[in-house]
């Protein structure tokens, strides 16, 4: 089975957050949710997510991908958290999957894996970081092997079939996308 962590801190996206989650257990996903402290997180419009475990006892499980969710303080949460920068820095070492949303690209900055990659993230995140060796895209999702990035609230669901078809297959993806009915042209 596909194991899947998505780390919460204080301050997520909400949208971010939960989008992928329900969309990866509706591909049978096993997702395992972890708080950095153990205790409830309050998401940066203010709905409060109990976590399926702490970050502590989510670091002694593997996984095939972690997810970071965007979101402020959510993204700088999780980027002052040395845990997390070690984890990313393993996964990618390991050639598992590692994906940020919104703000959180940041955070592979930090961790020193984001050079000489195609990048995406929510507009002004990583150009007030000046790192000069990435190639910053605004596409609503960016793969580079097996990093990928996507740019935000809007572009959640993009991201989690993405991701979905990442790790299991175009198959997969349509049937988790098929069922949501989406419609591309709105009319009014």
């Amino acid at each position: 089975m596909i194991r899947v962590l998505i780390p919460l801190a204080e301050g997520f996206e909400e949208l971010e957050a939960v989008t992928v989650v329900d969309l990866f257990r509706r591909a049978q996903f096993e997702v395992v949710t972890a708080g950095l402290t153990g205790e409830p997180v309050k998401g940066s419009r203010g709905t409060v997510i109990i976590p399926d475990d702490d970050l502590d006892a989510a670091l002694q499980q593997k996984f095939d991908m972690i997810v970071l969710p965007g979101g402020l303080p959510g993204s700088d949460n999780l980027d002052s958290d040395i845990r997390i920068h070690q984890l990313l820095r393993r996964m990618v070492a390991t050639e598992k999957y590692v994906a940020a949303i919104c703000a959180a690209p940041k955070v592979l900055a930090s961790a020193g894996l984001l050079a000489g990659r195609r990048v995406t993230a929510y507009p002004g995140v990583l150009e007030q970081m000046a790192l000069p060796d990435i190639q910053l895209c605004s596409d609503a999702v960016v793969r580079d092997g097996n990093i990928i990035t996507s740019r935000g609230p809007g572009t959640a669901m993009d991201f989690a079939l993405v991701l979905i078809e990442v790790l299991a297959g175009k198959e997969q993806r349509e049937e988790v996308e098929i069922p949501l009915q989406r419609n591309k042209e709105i009319t009014t």
